[in-house]
């Protein structure tokens, strides 16, 4: 279940009401007149089933409660109410099925914003990569995937494609470019020190890696995982699956890549710098390409779930 706040105008609050009455999945509907300050307003709250939240939210915009007042939605870690269960088995399909499009809108655009942070995680995560090069670290190149925040960006660029909204893209692709960067200069800039004061005493990264060579060695596999990761990290960012997510970042190889090119740069390894490259295009390409297909998939599903939905009310009816 969900909950919802909404501060409404006066003059609104009956049509708020109706709306709540109206949908299946929404119940422990609560008005406290006058109670809002700023904006001014009546407090209405209510408790909404996550498959009928898309359904909710778009009426209270068709209200303009979200320009004159206030919506705000979260989730609720424990409901015990033989109501709400009711109203969450009246609600079509089932809550980890549903996508609250308004919530992952918010969710992907935070990942484009090129902030301090998301380019000193992405710097961290791959200066780890660019160690587990050095001495064949699996366990590193495991912390650098974790470590690495990019994935919300590359879900930006899926959602960018499902709406066709070229802006977000550039947004999006800006972010991972600019952050990419800046993490591969700041790590070869750290390489080339530690080799001019002997931390690293190689002038070339290691001949025989068994366990990191993946990084720098794409073949269809890279691009077959990198599909399954594309499609269970959109998957678990519209169910709101965060653990879900953290095994998406542990399957693909981006900042380990980018690790790999950046020492490779600076110990000027040519065929490890060509394979890091590719492995990067061939991870982005295969999680863009899975994620929008998914959108897509979950828009198709969803629509034939509400037309079942609208199917049995019109057989109860008659």
């Amino acid at each position: 279940m969900l909950h919802l706040r909404a501060i409404v105008p006066p003059d609104r609050t009956d049509a708020v009401c109706a709306s709540l009455s109206d949908c299946a999945g929404a119940t422990n509907v609560v008005v406290l007149p006058g109670a809002a300050r700023s904006p001014r307003g009546d407090l209405v709250q209510a408790d909404i089933a996550r498959e009928s939240a898309n359904e909710v939210l778009e009426a209270l915009q068709a209200l303009g409660i979200d320009k004159d007042g206030s919506i705000a939605i979260e989730k609720i870690d424990l409901s015990m109410s033989d109501v709400a269960e009711r109203a969450e088995r009246r609600a079509p399909g089932h809550g980890d099925d549903a996508v609250v499009w308004d919530e992952f809108d918010r969710q992907v655009t935070e990942g484009t914003i090129l902030t301090w942070s998301f380019i000193a995680f992405l710097a961290l995560a791959t200066q780890l990569a660019a160690i587990a090069a050095l001495i064949d670290s699996p366990v590193l190149v495991v912390g650098a995937m974790v470590l690495g925040p990019e994935f919300a960006a590359v879900a930006a660029i899926c959602y960018g494609l499902f709406r066709g909204q070229p802006g977000r893209i550039w947004q999006a692709v800006k972010a991972l470019v600019i952050g990419f960067a800046a993490a591969i200069v700041i790590t070869y800039v750290c390489a080339l020190v530690s080799k001019w004061i002997g931390v690293v005493e190689t002038d070339r990264l290691p001949a025989h890696r068994p366990l990191t060579a993946f990084i720098y060695s794409p073949d269809r596999w890279s691009f077959i995982v990198a599909l399954l990761a594309g499609a269970a990290g959109v998957l678990s960012l519209t169910a709101g699956k965060s653990s879900a997510l953290v095994g998406v970042f542990i399957s693909v190889t981006t900042v380990p890549a980018a690790g790999n090119l950046a020492v490779a740069l600076a110990l000027r390894h040519g065929t490890e710098i060509t394979g890091s490259l590719e492995q990067l295009g061939v991870n982005f390409a295969g999680m863009i390409i899975a994620g929008t297909v998914t959108l897509f998939l979950q828009r198709a599903v969803w629509s034939a779930v509400l037309r079942q939905r609208g199917r049995s009310a019109a057989e109860r009816s008659t």
